[in-house]
């Protein structure tokens, strides 16, 4: 069953697109953005990989407790706006949709991988709570910056593996190849662009924001 409402894309050449994840509490029509990758998903024409802004949504629909930062006061805006039916029906779609959702995919025969936060050559085709905390969040030192935000490992700069890694999570101004790894996240949230990463031609393609719809907390640069 596909929500009918939101269009649905499917590639003329027969492409696959591949979400990183943080679909929601970015900007707005966030919940026309979940329908859209759940119907991309469904009908085999995309692949998508969680954030942990996701992940968060989804211990809320679940009646976790978790605090309501970082723009997830704006997703669930945009939930409780809905008929108390189709909000019911829509977040029992979304938990079962965002909980199915594997941590990394191995693609190309191991050539390529894809995560949100990275992975690194130990963890890629192995499933284990260490891996997928990997995937969402990368890996941190337990420090905080002068901005409050987590201090993380550096770990593309020592990575030496041969697949390929694209990923995001932490937004950068230009997206640069570091030993086969490469970052696509360039703040389209924050006013900067979002990115595509063409494989196997190895292009970026890019879209500028229309606007700055969240201040970043961190200064992108």
């Amino acid at each position: 069953e596909h929500f009918t409402e939101v269009p649905f894309y499917r590639h003329l050449e027969g492409r696959k697109t591949v979400f990183l994840g943080d679909l929601v509490d970015r900007g707005p029509r966030i919940l026309d953005t979940l329908k859209l990758v759940y119907n991309m998903v469904k009908a085999n024409t995309a692949l998508c990989v969680p954030g942990n802004h996701d992940v968060k949504f989804l211990r809320k629909l679940m009646g976790r407790n978790v605090k309501i930062t970082h723009g997830l006061e704006k997703t669930l805006a945009e939930l409780d706006a809905l008929p108390e039916l189709e909000r019911y029906r829509f977040s029992q779609t979304m938990i079962a949709f965002l909980d199915s959702l594997v941590s990394h995919y191995v693609l190309d025969e191991g050539k390529l991988v894809v995560a949100h936060a990275g992975m690194k050559s130990a963890y890629q085709g192995r499933a284990s709570k260490r891996v997928r905390e990997f995937a969402l969040f990368g890996e941190t030192t337990g420090e905080t910056d002068e901005f409050g935000l987590p201090v993380r490992y550096n770990w593309a700069g020592e990575y030496q593996g041969m697949a390929k890694v694209v990923y995001g999570h932490t937004p950068v101004p230009e997206s640069e190849w570091l030993n086969r790894t490469l970052n696509v996240d360039n703040g389209c949230v924050f006013g900067g662009k979002l990115t595509a990463f063409r494989y196997p031609e190895q292009i970026m393609v890019s879209v500028a924001a229309h606007h700055v719809y969240c201040e970043p907390v961190r200064p992108l640069v």
